[in-house]
């Protein structure tokens, strides 16, 4: 975070400022800001977050034994810690954010981009992050904050020498990505697609498009939209962007696309395309699995080139990159028993991509097996979501289809119901049954693919299967 005295601190948040030990209100801190009290070092902010199942006011003492010189609090705290009460301490953490921001942004040249999208906001962040770190101080978030405490947090990481803010925009309901994104108003939005993911939380797919386009209405007016052209629901938005006064650049597969790809070929080692913009025509040759990981890309392309960054230069970088983020198309395992532990979450768009993946790099002689779980957060869609995915597993041929948990069920007799059934599907209530029957059944030759939401947690069960066969 920037330099700021416990004065400015105080004032920026409302509060009541209580000094502790040597302390001023003109001593100033420039640490870490977080609500995890681990995270804390000399001179850190402890931002003491209520929840459900811990209050964070129950670690100060802990935050402060790390070297926090200040705690955000709710009500006082009988530790020896400097402490701004505050009647939110969530909303606190966003309102430091906001001014920090602000004033990076008035003193220097920092470019703020937003991106949000049902499927893909980690690994385009990861990819953009990756091609701008080359050009500038890049702060992005860690795994996947996106959400109302995350986003802030990757906030106050910048100083005054950052150049660019990538931030991830999740929404838990309508409204949350107007609050996050409207802390900093991005330069640069992309909207990557609306899907299922999430969608019964919204009330379906069209009221998840308008939360997605918050994104374009918390842009500044003098930005950019980088949209997905393929997806009906997100081109749509190109009406809202010019109508707020925004360039749009279109990204996709289709001829519309101002920065497209085309020769798409999906291999076990990754995927490979040309890259066709600004009248540059550049193979890509991408080590991620999975071609739904192409748009990601071409996303990250195209926000970049609104940044100034060539093609070339974009394509390069982004041919560094081996793994999207940990649990996300993470290859594990060894040559003979390869594993693809793609469990940090999943939705049925993901959950296809995924499928049709692991369908496309299996070569003759080779096994598919897909470990799959319940993909949350469905809402009343969620039975035939399952059923749909179930079919589509049987339809790509996948040889052993292993389901994990009872949520996840439907699916199983969904694909015994289309014919996957002499011990090609099979079912067990949890990851250890699962994990001993895999260990027993797996063999050279397999690619196996796990994929459940986060909430299931299969993606340990892809690191124990990974380990097994390191």
């Amino acid at each position: 975070m920037i330099a700021l005295s416990l004065a400015e601190i105080a004032a920026v948040l409302g509060g009541d400022l209580r000094l502790a030990g040597e302390a001023t209100a003109e001593t100033v801190v420039d640490g870490v800001v977080d609500t995890d009290s681990r995270n804390m070092g000399p001179g850190s902010i402890f931002v003491a977050k209520p929840g459900a199942a811990t209050d964070g006011h129950n670690f100060v003492g802990s935050a402060a034994a790390s070297g926090a010189a200040l705690a955000i609090v709710e009500r006082p705290v009988d530790e020896e810690i400097t402490q701004i009460v505050v009647p939110d301490a969530v909303r606190a953490l966003a309102d430091l954010a906001r001014e920090v921001v602000a004033r990076v942004r008035a003193a220097g040249s920092l470019k703020i981009i937003g991106i949000t999208g049902s499927n893909g906001k980690t690994t385009t962040k990861n990819f953009l992050a990756r091609i701008l770190s080359e050009e500038g101080a890049t702060v992005a978030p860690i795994a996947s904050y996106n959400n109302e405490v995350g986003a802030p947090v990757t906030m106050l990481r910048v100083t005054h020498g950052t150049r660019f803010l990538v931030s991830e925009f999740g929404a838990d309901a309508p409204g949350s990505i107007a609050r996050l994104a409207g802390l900093v108003e991005p330069d640069v939005v992309v909207v990557l697609m609306v899907g299922m993911a999430h969608a019964g939380g919204f009330g379906g797919i069209e009221a998840t498009a308008k939360a997605k386009s918050e994104l374009v209405a918390a842009a500044t007016p003098t930005g950019t939209a980088v949209l997905n052209i393929d997806d009906p629901r997100v081109a749509a938005m190109r009406e809202l962007a010019e109508s707020r006064g925004m360039n749009v650049v279109g990204f996709g597969q289709g001829a519309a696309a101002q920065v497209r790809a085309e020769g798409l070929e999906v291999t076990a080692s990754g995927t490979s395309c040309v890259i066709e913009a600004a009248g540059a025509r550049v193979p890509l040759r991408l080590r991620v699995l999975g071609a739904h990981h192409i748009n990601n890309a071409l996303a990250a392309i195209a926000a970049a080139g609104v940044l100034g960054v060539s093609t070339a230069d974009a394509v390069e970088r982004l041919e560094t990159v081996e793994i999207a983020e940990r649990w996300r198309m993470q290859p594990l395992g060894n040559d003979r028993v390869r594993i693809i532990n793609d469990a940090y979450n999943a939705s049925p768009d993901s959950m296809a991509a995924a499928l049709r993946t692991l369908a496309q790099i299996t070569g003759p002689g080779e096994r598919t097996v897909a470990v799959l779980g319940a993909m949350s957060e469905l809402g009343e869609t969620a039975g035939e979501e399952h059923d749909r995915i179930g079919l589509l597993a049987v339809r790509l041929n996948i040889q052993r289809i292993v389901v994990v948990g009872p949520e996840a069920r439907r699916l199983y007799i969904s694909a015994i119901g289309e014919g996957s059934w002499d011990s090609e599907a099979v079912f067990f209530p949890d990851q250890d049954a699962a994990f001993e029957y895999l260990r027993e059944e797996l063999r050279d030759g397999d690619r196996v693919l796990v994929k459940s939401s986060n909430s299931v947690g299969l993606r340990h069960l892809g690191d124990r299967l990974g380990e097994l066969f390191s």
